[in-house]
């Protein structure tokens, strides 16, 4: 019987959680402390999407479950790296994540930004062994992509106009750009590293490229919804504070309802793009209607 979107979606919650208890282990040195808190800004939580549309597309591919893993594993590095970062009083000061204090408040804001740094710097290890894949280009390639997926251009520059956005008005189209550098390039880097991984032709890393694009800002309209209309408890973290922050986002600039209905329609549009794997991506159209319906 195939599984559940929410059986798979378990079963990478589990297989990436015990990669990260591998890769990030509990030491006995000086600077226990540091892998300490690189523990705890990673593990305990988490829906673990972004390595869900690693293992998906890589499986797309037939690529290895053992290196699409390492690969899922990079991309959650760099992801709560971003969240420890994004938490810290000089950005959001946030006081809770994934229903438990950030890593600032539990440890310190100077532990917290050397873990985030720390984590930012092992994702690219990890992609550069030749245990992620035996073929030095495709290592290449998966560095460079997450390097421009995470930085300036990607989830840094995004981070930047997020800040630039409570003193200045942006219309849709800022708003917009700003959340496909913030949200949307990494989730991009997350359904196309398989493919990547797998040698996919062209067209195929197209498909996947144009499905990601769709599905981040999708998340990212469905996420400013959460803010508005969602509660701490159902989203393990604060509610609220972009309107507290007086920032522009979809929901403020649409409307609700609109948003809601542009969120669906997207979905509809990131589905549309895998229809050349035919029924082999169900999970991924999946995961589509699942970013718009979440309530956490």
């Amino acid at each position: 019987m195939p599984k559940t979107l929410t059986a798979a979606m378990a079963d990478t919650v589990e297989q990436v959680e015990a990669a990260i208890d591998v890769l990030l282990p509990r030491v006995d040195l000086p600077e226990a402390r540091l892998f300490e808190a690189m523990r705890y800004g990673c593990l305990g939580g988490g829906k673990r999407l972004r390595p869900f549309l690693v293992m998906e597309s890589a499986r797309l591919f037939g690529v290895n479950p053992a290196c699409a893993l390492r690969a899922a594993a990079a991309v959650e590095f760099i992801h709560c790296y971003s969240l420890v970062h994004d938490d810290l009083p000089a950005m959001d000061d946030s006081d809770l994540r994934r229903g438990r204090p950030t890593l600032h408040l539990e440890y310190d804001e100077a532990t917290a930004i050397l873990a985030g740094d720390a984590l930012l710097t092992v994702a690219f290890e990890i992609l550069a062994d030749p245990e992620t894949h035996e073929d030095a280009q495709v290592r290449c390639r998966l560095v460079s992509a997450l390097a421009k997926a995470a930085g300036p251009r990607g989830m840094v520059g995004g981070q930047m106009l997020d800040l630039m956005a409570e003193d200045r008005t942006f219309d849709i189209g800022a708003i917009t750009r700003l959340q496909r550098l913030k949200t949307g390039e990494l989730i991009a880097f997350s359904a196309t590293a398989g493919a990547i991984l797998g040698r996919a032709s062209p067209p195929q890393h197209h498909a996947l490229q144009a499905y990601a694009h769709d599905l981040g800002l999708a998340f990212q309209i469905a996420d400013d919804l959460l803010d508005v209309e969602g509660t701490e408890a159902e989203t393990g973290k604060s509610v609220g504070r972009d309107e507290g922050a007086n920032k522009a986002t979809f929901v403020s600039i649409l409307g609700v309802e609109r948003a809601r209905e542009q969120a669906g329609r997207l979905a509809d549009q990131a589905m549309a793009h895998l229809d050349i794997f035919e029924d082999r991506a169900d999970m991924l159209k999946q995961v589509a209607r699942y970013v718009v319906d979440r309530r956490s």
